[in-house]
């Protein structure tokens, strides 16, 4: 019978226990997974609400480990909620994540957007094309456009590091 395992074959449940063992995933990013190894539709559907009935699989869990995660990597919020919603993240849960993650004070846009540019660059650039580039730079990581102009007015008030 499809989907169940055979002889060596391992179960959705096998396979999806050892991804999420590695790190979290969303439950898209599973039935992807899953399926390419070959796993029936109906097979993964099951498996895939049983973890979330065990709390094993969250995409609350997934968004809220995925933003601490681009915020480490300095990356912005516009990009951060497109590779949520691109991994499956319902809008409400992301906006959530996002809530929470600025209620703990991890969620400072203006401020990394200022951190990432003066560690990228030493000034805000002497010619047009010097802060162009560094304009495409911060929107190429996701910020949007009050973000680039805060941290080109900004990123060199007072840095500690120079």
């Amino acid at each position: 019978m499809l989907g169940q395992p055979s002889g060596n074959e391992s179960s959705p449940r096998d396979d999806a226990i050892r991804l999420l063992a590695r790190r979290e995933h969303s439950r898209r990013e599973l039935a992807e997974r899953l399926a390419a190894k070959g796993h029936a539709h109906e097979a993964i559907a099951e498996c895939l609400d049983a973890l979330a009935e065990q709390g094993l699989q969250s995409d609350a869990r997934f968004a809220e480990s995925f933003l601490r995660s681009r915020i480490q990597r300095g990356q912005g919020p516009m990009k951060i909620r497109g590779e949520l919603e691109r991994r499956g993240i319902e809008r409400e849960l992301i906006g959530t994540a996002f809530a929470e993650s600025e209620q703990a004070g991890e969620g400072d846009w203006f401020a990394l957007a200022g951190e990432i540019l003066a560690r990228r660059f030493t000034g805000p650039g002497e010619s047009p094309r010097e802060r162009a580039r560094r304009e495409r730079f911060l929107a190429s990581r996701g910020f949007d456009f009050d973000q680039v102009r805060h941290a080109l007015a900004h990123a060199w008030d007072s840095a500690p590091d120079q």
